[in-house]
């Protein structure tokens, strides 16, 4: 059945008419209202200040001490701040960081019924509503008060925004202490392990938790719990990975690069450095390539079976000719989601997270390897006072080049080695057949590098089409089958 709403949104896309040529051509020209559309946004960013909130300070030593909040704001959360340096897998390294995070429920006395919720990757940290935000958050219905899954009058609920994210947290927008200004492109790569690491922060540091209950993720958020387990494996009781994966896979990579790169080609982007300044008050986000890059990224959270049940190959009106915009309700859907997505979330956040994404590897080599990169970042910033330099980029040890595997077996054998500090915990992994994105046979991986059924701590729970059609985003709306399978788990020896 048809959506209102996108029947009304999709409207404005419907053919206008022919616009007919002055000369004499033998057929008239199209009209392009998506284009005129896109034009549209544009001039309005122009005659715009600023394009997102708390930037418009003049003094850049003021500004420093105020991460601006992309797009909309994301109000009701707080904020935790390290003013410890964070060392990162990649060579990098943030002096100081925030890290924004709201929270549900009431820590009990012994500290003992934390539950820490990782998000996606462009969600907020507002799941759910409270009183300080009423908004509906990303997990709403999963969420409150005796609720079967995630209930708050048990369980201390904590969700953050992640690190080199765009809502609260130090990210690719957030000021530079060393000069004020944006870090932009200047941002250090990160791993999913340095997120974790910050996280862990605050977790320890600000609410005093020396051991979760559980740690919950879907997506890149799964990738993240399972990477809390095995840096932390003392600190948390058990683990929960939806529609996650133990390392990226090539056709996950390959759906993530195709979206950077046509975001990357949007001239506004201009190479990362697109944030109004005091020289250049107007500056123009990479609004146009943001859409189109959120548009390629919805083909990968959904699947054919739902669209073909959604919209099939319905167009808005058989009885106008056919036009080079929008003019099939899919067409006019992914249009739609692109357009809601483009101005509400910072690019460069986007680009760096979808790319973290990419790097995730669970491997007892990838572990060797980054732990040696950032004891070699720490010294050279101690040495350097407070800088890196570029020396510790530009000459890489024939140590520190990837050992390429030879071998399924070999790349396995690495996987579970990494992977053996999950082993004793509890663990649930929850995989979505019809998944894209994410494919169910990487979470039945998972299961199985932790031992699959010769290991009774493990659990695997698998999603028949039959069950959901959702594809990739089946975590956020599958109270039942996915929301079911948490509550339950959650709910044994608690």
């Amino acid at each position: 059945m048809k959506s209102t709403t996108l029947l009304l949104a999709a409207k404005r896309y419907a053919p206008q008419g022919i616009v007919r040529s002055s000369g004499s051509s033998t057929n008239p020209a199209m009209r392009f209202p998506c284009l005129d559309k896109l034009e549209e946004i544009t001039e309005h960013l122009k005659s715009q200040k600023s394009f997102y909130n708390e930037s418009d300070v003049a003094d850049n030593t003021q500004r420093q001490n105020k991460d601006p909040i992309y797009g909309k704001v994301k109000s009701g959360f707080q904020v935790f701040e390290s003013d410890r340096p964070l060392f990162l897998d990649y060579g990098g390294v943030l002096p100081s960081f925030r890290i924004a995070y709201e929270t549900w429920g009431k820590l009990n006395k012994e500290k003992s019924n934390a539950i820490l919720i990782h998000t996606g990757l462009s969600a907020s940290s507002h799941a759910h509503s409270s009183d300080a935000n009423k908004q509906p958050g990303w997990w709403e219905d999963f969420i409150g008060h005796n609720n079967s899954i995630l209930d708050t009058s048990k369980w201390f609920l904590i969700c953050t925004n992640v690190l080199g994210g765009c809502y609260g947290s130090t990210g690719p927008a957030s000021f530079d202490p060393a000069d004020g200004m944006p870090y932009a492109s200047r941002f250090p790569m990160l791993s999913v392990q340095d997120i974790i690491r910050a996280q862990h922060r605050l977790i320890s540091e600000h609410f005093g938790i020396d051991k979760l209950y559980a740690s919950v993720g879907c997506s890149l958020g799964g990738m993240q719990s399972l990477c809390y387990g095995q840096q932390f494996p003392d600190n948390v009781h058990k683990i929960v990975s939806v529609s996650g994966c133990a390392r990226s896979h090539p056709s996950s990579i390959a759906m993530r690069h195709v979206q950077r790169q046509v975001l990357m080609a949007d001239p506004n982007w201009n190479r990362g450095f697109y944030y109004p300044t005091q020289e250049q008050p107007h500056r123009i986000p990479p609004h146009i390539g943001m859409k189109l890059a959120r548009e390629i990224a919805t083909v990968t959270y959904r699947s054919g079976p739902e669209w073909e049940s959604r919209f099939g190959t319905e167009r808005l009106d058989d009885e106008c000719p056919p036009v080079l915009c929008p003019d099939f309700l899919i067409e006019t859907y992914l249009d739609h989601q692109g357009e809601k997505f483009s101005l509400e979330y910072d690019a460069n956040s986007f680009l760096y997270l979808s790319k973290t994404m990419d790097l995730f590897d669970l491997s007892q080599s990838h572990l060797v390897r980054s732990e040696r990169k950032r004891r070699e970042t720490q010294k050279a910033y101690e040495s350097n006072e407070g800088h890196v330099g570029r020396s510790l980029d530009s000459h890489r040890s024939h140590a520190m080049k990837r050992r390429r595997t030879t071998s399924t077996e070999e790349a396995r054998a690495d996987l579970a080695r990494g992977m053996a500090p999950l082993r004793d915990k509890e663990v649930l992994v929850v995989g979505v057949k019809s998944d894209g994105l994410m494919p169910h046979w990487q979470q039945r991986e998972i299961y199985d590098l932790l031992g699959g059924d010769n290991n009774r701590k493990v659990k695997f729970t698998e999603l028949a089409e039959s069950d959901s059609l959702y594809g990739h985003d089946t975590f956020l709306l599958d109270l039942e089958h996915v929301g079911g399978s948490i509550g339950r788990f959650l709910r044994e020896g608690a």
